[in-house]
């Protein structure tokens, strides 16, 4: 059975950091699309980050740029998704979503994914 979980959340002030982190199981952690997607106003969600498990190639979407990275460690089967410079109105929860590929297209559609995690949440206060 797939499964993703996501850790690391919490409470941090504005401007402060966290690293989320999604483990993953029950499939090929090395062939596998995986991201990060979170609420956003006037849309359903919004794809913040991705990264290929295959190759390390990583994307992140333009609202996060320069505040937010991606990476992975294949041996934990874990991808971390690090954010800095958080700010009051980045949402509170983050999730993680998984789809198998082989190759890396940088997609950060929420439509990709075919698993989802159920959530981390993430306070940010001033």
């Amino acid at each position: 059975e797939v499964q993703l979980v996501e850790s690391g959340g919490g409470f941090v002030q504005a401007g402060g950091s966290l690293r989320l982190s999604c483990a993953a199981s029950g499939f090929t952690f090395d062939a596998y699309h995986i991201g990060w997607v979170r609420p956003a106003p006037g849309k359903e969600r919004e794809g913040v980050a991705c990264i290929s498990s295959r190759d390390g190639r990583t994307n992140v979407a333009d609202s996060v740029k320069g505040r937010f990275t991606s990476s992975s460690d294949n041996a934990k089967n874990t991808v971390y998704l690090q954010m800095n410079s958080l700010k009051l109105e980045d949402p509170d929860v983050y999730y993680c979503a998984a789809a198998p590929r082989t190759y890396f297209s940088g997609s950060l559609s929420h439509t990709t994914y075919d698993y989802w995690g159920q959530g981390t949440q993430v306070t940010v206060s001033s």
